[in-house]
């Protein structure tokens, strides 16, 4: 079954050796669309990123790859955009929904942006800086699924988090604070508070990122994107829309 849920299982048994092999080096193959000049077009995905893969005439090789026809235009954006990247992106989106994160920002401002915060990154905390017109202005949220993966107080500062009588009060407490070390780390880290932390975690391992803060964001097809690291000014804009 494929990551993003569509009943494949039994077709995949089927696919033709060439595209059983691409298979057996790591790409998923999601479906298969009509392509020119006598080939067979697959939509795979491999490392969390669309593939296009297309089958010779006769079945004996596959071409990795976008095709381009005349005029230079992508002839493969529309299917990859079509079977992988709008289900992916509904799927991930959902994913993120319902991790742990803490609001930063109105509940009614039109566009919500999800990154992975750790208390004790410096980057996380130039983000939430350059962050602030948009979101003192009412027009993004930021959503942050909180994760304790840098320091020995990163565990103890995420409870004092999430433990909060005012979860999203004491992030900007703490964000005002950071040059000072923020929150003061629980000596106790619950039971519960430790599954979400795991769980948000295992999410951020599952969505191909290592390090804080990776942000998803929906451009303006509202295709999900992802990007690693605090934005420059010009992603800012390009992210969060203007001022």
């Amino acid at each position: 079954m494929s990551l993003l849920g569509i009943a494949l299982g039994a077709q995949a048994k089927e696919w033709p050796a060439p595209i059983k092999a691409l298979e057996a080096q790591g790409v998923e193959v999601i479906g298969t669309f009509d392509a020119p000049g006598g080939l067979t077009g697959y939509a795979g995905m491999v490392d969390q990123q669309p593939l296009a893969i297309y089958l010779t005439a006769d079945g004996k090789q596959a071409i990795v790859g976008s095709m381009i026809d005349a005029q230079g235009a992508n002839l493969s954006q529309e299917p990859l955009n079509r079977l992988v990247s709008k289900p992916m992106s509904v799927k991930i989106w959902k994913q993120l929904e319902n991790s742990t994160w803490i609001a930063d920002g109105s509940k009614n401002a039109p566009r919500i942006i999800y990154t992975f915060t750790d208390p004790n990154c410096p980057y996380c905390n130039k983000f939430w800086n350059d962050a602030r017109p948009w979101v003192t202005a009412g027009k993004v949220q930021l959503r942050h699924v909180i994760v304790a993966i840098l320091t020995n107080t990163s565990a103890g500062k995420a409870a004092a988090l999430l433990s909060a009588k005012d979860p999203q009060a004491a992030l900007t407490q703490h964000e005002q604070q950071h040059a000072s070390g923020g929150l003061k780390p629980l000596g106790q880290v619950s039971a519960t508070v430790r599954a979400q932390l795991d769980a948000n975690q295992k999410l951020m391992q599952q969505l191909g990122s290592s390090a804080t803060p990776t942000i998803f964001y929906k451009d303006a097809s509202g295709t999900l994107q992802k990007m690693q690291g605090a934005p420059s000014a010009e992603m800012l804009a390009k992210m969060m829309g203007p001022r």
